[in-house]
């Protein structure tokens, strides 16, 4: 049988999916960050030289918590469509992205590797720009939602560029000690 849902139907789909989705992207964006020691307070972060581009402390928990919610409710329009074509795929590179999002955290604050962590968010851009491509096949306003991460990332990208040129000497590198974050 082949019915399509009602606009009820697909609206608590949606709902469904949101009320799980966005709170766990949000705990896992935070809890990345909590377990590397990111930011402010970090003292190996503290003692580089920052970039003139970089923001207020402040702004970075602010922009991620907005930025977090709006690819929790991409994610969920998608994962709400069950049956579209692409809507694998799509969550796939989704789930790929956010990987590769949440290794950016502890690779660069945690295990002080700023070229790697460079590598790794170039590597990010690239997985989000076709992760929206493919949320736009099933669901336009999903992509659209995924744009303004893309534009954050995109800064950070320069942003870590900039970190790495202005510190050559701080990423860890073999026999120096490196702090490990045990769980």
């Amino acid at each position: 049988m082949s019915e399509l849902a009602s606009p009820g139907q697909l609206r608590a789909s949606f709902l469904r999916w949101a009320l799980f989705l966005v709170p766990a992207v949000l705990l896992l964006g935070f809890l990345s960050g909590v377990l590397a020691g990111s930011g402010p307070g970090n003292p190996w972060f503290d003692s580089l030289a920052k970039p003139t581009i970089y923001p207020p402390p402040a702004a970075f928990g602010i922009v991620w918590s907005i930025l977090y919610v709006m690819i929790g409710l991409a994610v969920s329009l998608v994962a709400a469509a069950r049956g579209a074509r692409g809507r694998g795929i799509a969550l796939a590179f989704f789930a790929l992205q956010l990987v590769l999002n949440l290794a950016w955290t502890p690779l660069f604050f945690g295990a002080h590797q700023i070229d790697g962590a460079l590598i790794l968010i170039a590597a990010l851009d690239l997985v989000v720009l076709v992760t929206i491509v493919l949320f736009a096949r099933v669901r336009p306003v999903a992509a659209w939602l995924m744009v303004p991460y893309l534009l954050w990332i995109l800064f950070a990208t320069a942003l870590n560029y900039e970190f790495m040129r202005l510190n050559p000497a701080s990423s860890a590198r073999e026999g120096q000690p490196v702090q490990r974050i045990q769980l």
